[in-house]
């Protein structure tokens, strides 16, 4: 909050993009209280937390592209990159592809590691770049609504940190079940897709 206070929307990008990365900075505690911030508008918020979650993100891309995934793997457990997560994230980018990159910038945790896998995949950047944008500005825009919401539900929050994270952490309950449920409603549909596509290609009897 006193980076946010201090150095403005600098303080959001720096924030946000050490949230995209390996760092456990939580979202939830960085744009709705930027929101509330008297000196700092709402676009103003959204603009500049997407940039620096697309900022976090893609510099872990680009060390993960550059090391590979042995290093990674070796050594990762030192840098909050234990394997069995960064496994993890592989078999959930394998599986979800283009579109879980753009959920997993939604749900929690997973959207700390997602860049990694993908950078080890070298996938498209700008295809990660776009979709990374997208995934960004629309949970930017959520965690921002929801600060507004709390601040006009009470305007003296800003007072008490306890309080706003109390606040805070009530609203975004909501908001995390709702962006779990269209996630797997997406996912759901992406596996009866493959599933139909599966069995449509499978040669028929006597064939």
């Amino acid at each position: 909050m006193s980076w946010v206070e201090d150095w403005g929307y600098a303080g959001v990008v720096i924030l946000m993009a050490m949230e995209s990365s390996i760092f456990p900075v939580p979202s939830e505690l960085v744009i709705p209280p930027a929101v509330m911030h008297d000196n700092m508008s709402l676009v103003g918020v959204i603009v500049s937390g997407t940039f620096g979650s697309w900022l976090g993100s893609s510099i872990t891309y680009g060390v993960a592209r550059w090391l590979g995934r042995p290093i990674v793997m070796k050594w990762g457990k030192f840098f909050f990159m234990p394997p069995a997560k960064v496994e993890k994230a592989e078999v959930f980018m394998q599986k979800y592809e283009v579109g879980g990159i753009f959920f997993a910038r939604l749900l929690p945790v997973i959207r700390h590691l997602i860049s990694i896998p993908a950078g080890l995949v070298r996938m498209n950047f700008w295809i990660f770049s776009l979709v990374t944008v997208l995934g960004s500005l629309t949970w930017c825009t959520v965690l921002a609504w929801c600060g507004q919401w709390v601040k006009e539900k009470n305007p003296g929050v800003m007072n008490s940190p306890e309080e706003l994270i109390a606040a805070v952490k009530a609203e975004s309950h909501m908001i995390i079940i709702g962006v779990v449920i269209l996630a797997l409603l997406y996912f759901g549909m992406l596996a009866l897709t493959r599933k139909s596509r599966t069995e449509g290609t499978e040669p028929a009897q006597g064939e």
